[in-house]
Order: C-alpha cells, then sequence, then structure tokens
C-alpha cells in the first residue's frame, strides 16, 4: 500500500511536469490524480497481458502517466469552469 501511495506521488508529479502551465494543484490532488492514474495504467497493462493491475510494469507505468496528464487536464478544465460561474 505505501508502494502505491509512493508511485502514485511519482506518477502525478511526473505528469505534472509534462503537463504545461501552472496547474494550481496541492500535493493531496497530485496524490489522487497520481493514484488514479496509475490505477487506470494498471488496468490497461493487465488488459494487455503485460501484468496485474497494482503491479508495476514499464507498459503499466508509462500509460499510467498518460492518464495522470489526460486526468490533470480533465481537472483544470473544472477548476476553470468553476471560477468562471462565480
Amino acid at each position: 500500500m505505501i508502494g502505491f501511495i509512493i508511485a502514485g506521488l511519482i506518477i502525478g508529479a511526473l505528469a505534472r511536469l509534462i503537463k504545461r502551465g501552472k496547474q494550481n494543484f496541492g500535493l493531496l490532488a497530485t496524490l489522487l490524480l497520481g493514484l488514479a492514474g496509475s490505477v487506470i495504467g494498471g488496468l490497461i497493462a493487465n488488459l494487455l497481458g503485460t501484468g496485474g493491475i497494482f503491479e508495476l510494469n514499464v507498459l503499466g507505468f508509462i500509460v499510467a502517466v498518460i492518464a495522470a496528464v489526460l486526468l490533470i487536464g480533465v481537472a483544470e478544465g473544472i477548476a476553470g469552469r468553476r471560477k468562471s460561474v462565480r
């Protein structure tokens, strides 16, 4: 479980580095987006037959970072809409 949290932080941090622009997310949001990305990456890697959902492998890690980048984009879009509505 601790390894999963550490992997989520690493994946979230990498995704924030890859995604250009300033993200107004704290450490907790980075962790949550990284964890969600790692679950998505593990699920896709499992569907491709390269390992289990919670098993760390290269393909799952790459897909997890890509998924986290996409999730950051979605979170930015949601946060932007909330600011413009108020």
